[in-house]
């Protein structure tokens, strides 16, 4: 027989070989367990319950198709999957979760290589991190974002739009009534947010990092063009296990510097830094939190999508798609990175083209000079914050003001709209206890509401931190990700309203302006600690009692690293 994995179950004529077999043996032709023909699982997050990736179980039979086509047999393998609208308290409380079920799935079963199949934020970057952890041959099919819908006349950016609309009702420039209206016009079609969020910049970033057929991120979910590339990433899984090409070759430390200068050229989501660092975590590439400022910073703004500007995905892909971005950017990235076909990532490039510069802007005109994420340091952040330049607004990436603190989402929803509150268009709303072990799980709350009567003044930006994270559809000048956060002794538990809080990109700075012998002296908030997470048993008590902290990617210090594909005992 062939020396592939799966006839380490299926080889053999001992009982346990008999049992593997013959349990399987429901369809399957005898030759199918004789070692040629390579068992690839589909992975595949399809579920109800995550209405951005409902669509993949017709994505997977694509797949399998090319598979069998290809000579291989294909095996559909549910996996956890989280919906990001729907699961509280936040999705990303169970992405390491997801990412330790699947690692043992992949590991336990009598498999050979795996099709990953994910689109909604959390299900791309879990599927990596178990496909890092056991490294046998894998590829990605992303679900791709939904078409465009229509409100009014006007194109919806699904999630941005929420948050533009329904800051129109508070502020009583929309009925909401006219709010509820907008609701079925917002998700026109299968598929992830049509915005560069989370989902699509996963999307994008999978095949950055070479795990992808070249040319499948951003193909609509409802493009015909979807199905037939994840017939030939079926076709592809199979050459992958006769050339043993692993995640972990490659997935190298070019692969990530590329990913970084594509983060920035996007405009893309905040959130691919605690995913990318915890994909590389698990690979032992040595990525850092400062090298999305260092590789990202200088790199322009080249995509005109929301919410950092005006179009929607399936404009991205109908201007030229990723290719066309990366062509810009070509000599900023790493050429001895390479992809899943063996070849490096930027000969795809050459044939490359942009059909409209609107969307896709030209290198010497982009809609922003430096668009990289940006890293800020000071006393309020001793670890690390982020602030996404390319979503705030410019005037205020350089502030100072009083806080307005909130010990809790509770406190911000009870109190924000009061007209009681003493605040100003100048102040800076702080959040605290939504980090990893505060919430728990780090939720997209960071990019706050603004109080109600400062939006009947007209403003529709503040200065706002947070130890959370936001969704990558959000705007807005708002720092986050405070390591480490204020539920695991940072100093943002200190922090009191009217403290005078600095914030200053130019140096890459975020301090609050106490006289350093007081700030020394002064006692965490109590009421902020009454809000902590502080879980009995289970996930949420495993997850508080070891995830790390934004800074190194929230990964559980235990899943660091691989175990890679090896079985050591039969089942029986």
């Amino acid at each position: 027989m062939a020396d592939r994995r799966s006839a380490q179950w299926y080889g053999g004529d001992d009982r346990n070989s008999y049992i593997h077999r013959a349990w399987m043996r429901r369809g399957f032709p005898a030759d199918a367990f004789d070692g040629e023909r390579p068992h690839i699982a589909i992975a595949n997050t399809a579920s109800d319950l995550t209405p951005c990736n409902a669509h993949l179980n017709e994505v997977g039979r694509s797949v399998a198709d090319g598979i069998h086509r290809a000579g291989g047999i294909a095996l559909n393998l549910p996996v956890v999957s989280l919906g990001e609208t729907q699961v509280k308290p936040t999705a990303m409380l169970w992405r390491n979760m997801a990412a330790m079920a699947m690692e043992e799935m992949f590991r336990a079963n009598p498999i050979d290589g795996v099709v990953l199949l994910g689109g909604c934020d959390k299900t791309i970057p879990a599927l990596l991190m178990a496909a890092a952890s056991v490294d046998l041959p894998a590829v990605v099919v992303p679900g791709g974002p939904m078409l465009t819908g229509t409100f009014r006349g006007t194109p919806l950016g699904c999630g941005t739009d929420v948050w533009k609309l329904s800051e129109e009702v508070r502020a009583g420039t929309l009925s909401s009534a006219e709010f509820q209206r907008s609701e079925s016009s917002m998700i026109r079609s299968r598929g992830h947010c049509n915005t560069m969020g989370t989902a699509s910049t996963m999307g994008l970033l999978a095949e950055v990092l070479g795990m992808t057929l070249p040319g499948i991120a951003g193909t609509p979910a409802a493009d015909s063009r979807l199905l037939e590339a994840a017939h030939a990433t079926g076709v592809l899984a199979v050459d992958l296990v006769d050339q043993e090409r692993r995640p972990s070759a490659v997935m190298t430390r070019a692969s990530f510097h590329n990913a970084i200068v594509a983060l920035a050229a996007l405009g893309g989501s905040t959130n691919a830094v605690v995913h990318l660092l915890a994909i590389a975590g698990r690979l032992g590439v040595e990525l850092t939190q400062d090298d999305f400022d260092r590789i990202g910073a200088g790199v322009p703004l080249l995509v005109d999508l929301q919410p950092a500007g005006r179009f929607l995905m399936d404009d991205l892909y109908r201007a030229g798609g990723l290719h066309a971005v990366l062509a810009e950017v070509q000599d900023l990235l790493d050429p001895s990175a390479i992809t899943v076909i063996g070849e490096p990532l930027v000969s795809a490039l050459g044939v490359a083209q942009v059909y409209d510069r609107e969307v896709i802007r030209p290198r010497q005109d982009p809609l922003q000079m430096e668009a990289g994420i940006a890293v800020l340091y000071g006393n309020l952040a001793p670890d690390g914050a982020l602030v996404k330049p390319a979503a705030a607004t410019p005037a205020l990436l350089q502030h100072r003001g009083p806080a307005v603190v909130f010990d809790s989402v509770e406190d911000l929803h009870a109190r924000l709209d009061d007209p009681s509150l003493e605040v100003t268009a100048d102040s800076v709303l702080i959040l605290r206890g939504c980090g990893p072990k505060g919430y728990p799980g780090m939720p997209e709350v960071s990019n706050m509401p603004l109080p109600a009567k400062l939006l009947a003044e007209g403003v529709r930006d503040m200065v706002r931190i947070c130890d959370g994270r936001m969704s990558g559809t959000a705007y807005g000048t708002v720092v986050l990700h405070v390591a480490p956060e204020a539920a695991a002794g940072g100093p943002l538990a200190k922090v009191r309203t009217g403290d005078s809080i600095v914030l200053d990109l130019e140096n890459r700075r975020l301090d609050v302006d106490v006289p350093a012998g007081e700030w020394a002296a002064r006692e965490p908030s109590a009421e902020a600690a009454k809000a902590y997470a502080t879980p009995s048993r289970g996930w949420e008590k495993l997850y508080v009692d070891t995830v790390k902290q934004a800074n190194t990617g929230a990964d559980l210090d235990f899943l660091l690293g691989s175990s890679g594909d090896k079985v050591a005992r039969e089942s029986h």
